[in-house]
């Protein structure tokens, strides 16, 4: 039996391509996984909550078995894929990454975007790790440990690997699986994708349903997947969006490459804060995709200076408030003392505080789509850091909530906005992992995808 390995973060179409040619099998994919799970000292105890060893041979056989009789599900079939403690998957606890679900009962049904997946012959390995109940962007874990990054500068110096999808991430970085179901919140799937050296895409929130996932935002909750590349991405968005799963071309682009594409440079705001090693990667960025043809202008988006008023509480604390007070009352010491407290700054909004808030983003997007009007997408760094020290972030709880809130402040910008967008490296491997972002707003999916491509092609020519 063909017993080909596969690298960490290899391309799905390669996997599929290689499974379709009889150069290797489910079975054999899976176990490379699961062995790289298990590896002393690996990154697998902390990057997975659960490990559905028997379960996921049995799906692999089932795909080989599938597959020789000359049946293909999907690009996906027989693939490995790590799903988020977030998402219910039939017949397992739900637990958020928290100890206060500790006694879930197990789910009866798979949620919708674990549903889809299966249905395209993904072979579910097991859950992964995450900030408690998706409440940061860093992806601290004080009950299952923290998942790392594969950078570090030195031995001594682990990193975060990015919030709150931190085990997707590390899962897929290092080869235990191919790629990760995650949740974006504002920010869940790029921060991490940037900290891995990945590439993490997040729809537009409505096209994915988010049902059979614990809420931390019912208004910015979002369902997608960090993979290794935006082919990878987009290959995913369209089973977990249900369109055409058994196809694996790429969906039809407006626009092949950057000749003559528009595309919005955030100039202020975005860039606070950045340190060295991101401004010279963000500035090398913006020269290639400049040498590829693309029309960069800088803009100003007056939208940005108002948003920390508009969020004096947001939504996250808000709504999450609303989840969790029930429990608060004989549980507060079982949860995460950082997350504990992001949770109780919802409780002193009032509802016309809430009601302020859904006016204020319904005139924030308006306000966005005048000024965005005419371009393709816009840019901005995807994070203004690297990856931070964990054992620092740990140490110090002033630093951790500054921090997070640094990480936060790019990507919830999309959120807020109703937009997608999606995080790729701009950094070669094995130098500092940096993100840029490309996004746009409601429904521009498909055209951020394209441009995605083709400065990825730009990026790393």
């Amino acid at each position: 039996m063909p017993q080909m390995t596969f690298p960490p973060a290899a391309p799905l179409e390669q996997l599929a391509a290689a499974l379709d040619a009889g150069a290797t099998t489910s079975r054999a994919l899976i176990e490379t996984a699961l062995e790289r799970i298990a590896a002393d000292g690996g990154n697998g105890a902390h990057a997975f909550c659960d490990v559905d060893t028997e379960g996921a041979r049995r799906q692999a056989d089932a795909q080989d078995a599938l597959r020789r009789a000359g049946v293909k599900l999907s690009p996906l079939a027989g693939l490995p894929v790590s799903i988020k403690d977030l998402f219910d998957v039939a017949g397992q606890p739900t637990r958020a990454g928290s100890r206060v679900l500790a006694d879930a009962t197990p789910a009866s049904s798979d949620a919708p975007a674990v549903a889809r997946l299966r249905r395209a012959g993904a072979v579910l390995i097991g859950r992964t790790n995450m900030s408690e109940f998706a409440f940061s962007g860093l992806g601290l874990n004080p009950w299952h440990g923290t998942p790392r990054s594969p950078w570090r500068t030195d031995a001594d110096t682990p990193r975060v690997a990015g919030g709150s999808s931190s085990g997707a991430a590390a899962s897929v970085a290092q080869g235990m699986a191919v790629a990760g179901l995650g949740s974006d919140t504002g920010g869940s799937l790029r921060i991490p994708a940037a900290f891995c050296g990945l590439t993490g895409f997040k729809p537009t929130a409505r096209r994915i349903p988010t049902a059979g996932m614990v809420p931390l935002s019912t208004t910015l909750d979002t369902a997608g997947a960090i993979a290794p590349s935006v082919a990878c991405c987009a290959l995913l968005d369209r089973v977990l969006a249900a369109q055409a799963n058994g196809d694996a071309a790429m969906p039809h682009w407006p626009r092949a490459t950057l000749d003559g594409a528009r595309l919005a440079v955030l100039s202020h705001a975005v860039t606070d804060g950045m340190d060295a090693t991101v401004g010279a990667a963000w500035d090398a960025a913006l020269a290639r995709l400049s040498r590829a043809g693309a029309h960069l202008v800088p803009l100003r988006l007056p939208v940005l200076d108002t948003l920390p008023s508009i969020n004096r509480y947001g939504f996250s604390p808000i709504e999450a408030y609303a989840a969790h007070r029930a429990r608060l009352p004989s549980q507060a010491d079982r949860y995460d003392p950082r997350v504990l407290a992001r949770i109780r700054h919802g409780e002193a909004a009032s509802a016309a505080d809430y009601l302020d808030l859904l006016a204020a983003r319904a005139d924030a997007i308006a306000q966005a789509r005048a000024a965005l009007a005419g371009f393709d997408a816009f840019l901005m760094p995807t994070v203004p850091i690297v990856p931070p020290a964990i054992d620092a972030l740990q140490a110090d709880a002033a630093h951790f909530a500054a921090t997070n809130a640094l990480v936060l402040r790019n990507p919830s910008i999309v959120n807020f906005l109703d937009g997608c967008a999606v995080s790729l490296p701009c950094t070669p491997a094995g130098e500092a992992p940096v993100g840029i972002s490309v996004a746009g707003l409601a429904l521009a999916d498909a055209r951020v995808l394209g441009i995605a491509q083709a400065m990825e092609v730009a990026l790393h020519q």
